[in-house]
Formats: C-alpha cells, structure tokens, sequence
C-alpha cells in the first residue's frame, strides 16, 4: 500500500488549513454568474462544449448542465426513494452503518470549516463496498436495483463532462473514464442521499450552525442534484476565497449543479481550481422544512495515480488521497 510523503501530507494539510478558515458568515452576492451549459448532441458538440466547460471551471469552478439526458421523471424517483429511505426509523437505518463512504451517517461530518455536525443525515452508495448495506425489498421493495441504474446514469455525464476535461488537460479523452472504471473492485465513485433537518424552531436565530458547513469537495467531478424551493446553497471560487462573497445557487428543475474537486485540482497541476461551497441554514422568513439533495462524487479509483502532466506535486493514489480527506471530515474514521 502506497503511504503518504512529507510532501503530499503536507498539500493534504495545506488544503484543510484553507477549509478551516471558511466558517465564518462572509457576504452574499448575486454579481458571480453560475453559467447553464447545454450538453445535448454532445458527440457532435464536443469540442465546443468543452471550451465552454472550461471557461466556467477556470473562471467559477461551478457551473450547470442541461441537455444531459437524465429524465426529469428519474431524478425525481430517486429522491421519492431518498425521501422513503430517510423516513425509516433510526433504528433500522443504524443497521447499514458508514463505512469507507458506504452506508448511513447521522449528524456525523464535522467539517474543518465549523467544527460541529453538519445537520443532516446522509446515506452513501459506493458499489464494491456496499454488502450488507442495502435495505431489503421488506423495507424498500426495488430500492438497491433503482438506485444503482440512477448511479450509473449519473456516472455515464460524469465521464461525459470529464472527458472534455481530459482533452483540454492534453491527455486521451477516455484518461479519465479508465480512472473511475465502474467493473472493478477498486471503484470508489459515491452516490450520496443527503436530507438537511428541518429547522427547530428552537434554534431558528442561532447562527453558529450550518446545514453544510464551507468545504471543497475531495473528489474529481460533483455532480448535485437539488429540489425546487429547497435552497440554501452558496458557492465562492477559490481564487476569491479571501474576499468571503457567497453566492446561492437556487434550485433548478431539470438542470445539474456540478464542481470541480480538489483531485482534479491536484491532477490538472492546479489549472482547474476547487471551490467553496456550504449549505445555509435558512433565514426566518425562508422554508424551514427539510431538505433533500443527490450528489454524486467522481471519485478515481483506489489504484488510480493522481499526478498533473506538469508533475507540480508528487503522485499520489486514489485510495490514499480519499483515506487523509475523508477521515478530516468523519473523525478518522475511514
């Protein structure tokens, strides 16, 4: 097993130092343009595509898609799936216990930003690592099949929007695919339910608590989905992360939220920055129900080898660079 140098603990620690100086409220700011990218035709567009895809991510680090050719009427499913998952009782959910980002957490990630829970609950599909953590067709008949064609088809845009990167970074278009290989054992790509709590009304002026607190993401590519009238997301680029200027990110039916993450920071010898991003409790005179999201993280394989063409930092696998990020995140626990 591949073990980390000074040097990469060193890039590790660098970029929990900069997430730990997120937690504070900042500004919020409608002056930064999350752009809609319209993936149709995509063979047919590709190079066009990923010169727009590019200049969002240099520029933002955010950015959505349409025309990415997952029905309305599927993603929609899959959080009537999440919503009866998250509806279970505690006690069955606590059966499929978090592990290596597989199972159930609750109020588990603390992030260096905050340093309390996140307020919410997540449930975490990560193919080779999920034996004995699926619901059974007792508790949710047809949920593991649905689930698993809903994270292939998120999978299949996620290569999509990655290949555009593998070409503009000057390696083969498929350079990225072979990296989160679906068919074997080291795949660790993550399909993520998330339910935010609806706000106690207790605690609805506290101001010390975050249904996400700010972080960048520690995979490739995040591909978000969100629900109508269900905000609270803000982003901010990592180039303007002094500044502390948010911007929210409103719901849109039909269209995908996706950022870049630090793996692909580090393997594009940072020419493609992470950014920010938190979910905001909401304000008094805002919804204060629950809210649901679907993300999915490309995340390389375990024995895939992260290094830039550049070579600006020393290589690294994917099973060591997941392992320092999530156990920063889960209280060492990976």
């Amino acid at each position: 097993m591949q073990t980390m140098n000074a040097s990469q603990s060193t890039y590790a620690l660098d970029e929990l130092d900069k997430e730990a100086r997120m937690g504070g409220q900042g500004a919020e700011t409608s002056a930064r343009e999350v752009r809609v990218i319209d993936i149709s035709h995509f063979e047919a567009r590709k190079p066009e595509i990923a010169e727009q895809l590019w200049n969002a991510a240099v520029d933002i680090g955010f950015f959505q898609v349409s025309g990415h050719g997952i029905a309305q009427a599927d993603i929609d499913a899959a959080f009537e799936r999440a919503q009866q998952f998250f509806a279970l009782p505690a006690e069955v959910k606590a059966q499929w216990p978090l592990a290596r980002n597989a199972g159930w957490e609750h109020k588990a990630q603390i992030r260096p930003s905050t340093k309390t829970p996140d307020q919410k609950e997540s449930y975490q599909v990560t193919r080779p690592r999920m034996e004995g953590l699926w619901p059974g067709e007792e508790e949710l008949a047809g949920f593991q099949q649905a689930t698993l064609d809903f994270e292939q088809q998120c999978w299949k845009v996620g290569m999509q929007l990655l290949s555009c990167f593998a070409y503009k970074l000057g390696f083969d278009e498929d350079f990225f695919t072979r990296a989160h290989n679906p068919a074997v054992p080291s795949y660790q790509s993550t399909l993520r339910m998330l339910h935010y709590f609806a706000v106690d009304p207790a605690l609805k002026e506290e101001t010390g608590l975050w249904r996400a607190g700010a972080h960048t993401d520690f995979d490739c590519l995040t591909l978000l989905f969100q629900r109508a009238r269900q905000g609270g997301l803000q982003v901010l680029p990592g180039k303007e992360a002094e500044a502390q200027q948010w911007t929210p990110v409103e719901p849109v039916d039909g269209v995908i939220t996706c950022n870049i993450g630090d793996m692909l920071t580090r393997w594009s010898d940072d020419q493609l920055p992470s950014n920010f991003h938190r979910v905001r409790n909401p304000q008094p005179h805002e919804y204060q129900g629950s809210r649901y999201s679907l993300a999915f993280f490309c995340q390389a394989n375990e024995d895939a080898v992260i290094e830039g063409a550049a070579k600006k930092y020393p290589p690294i696998s994917g099973a060591d660079y997941l392992r320092q990020r999530i156990s920063a995140n889960f209280s060492n626990k990976y």
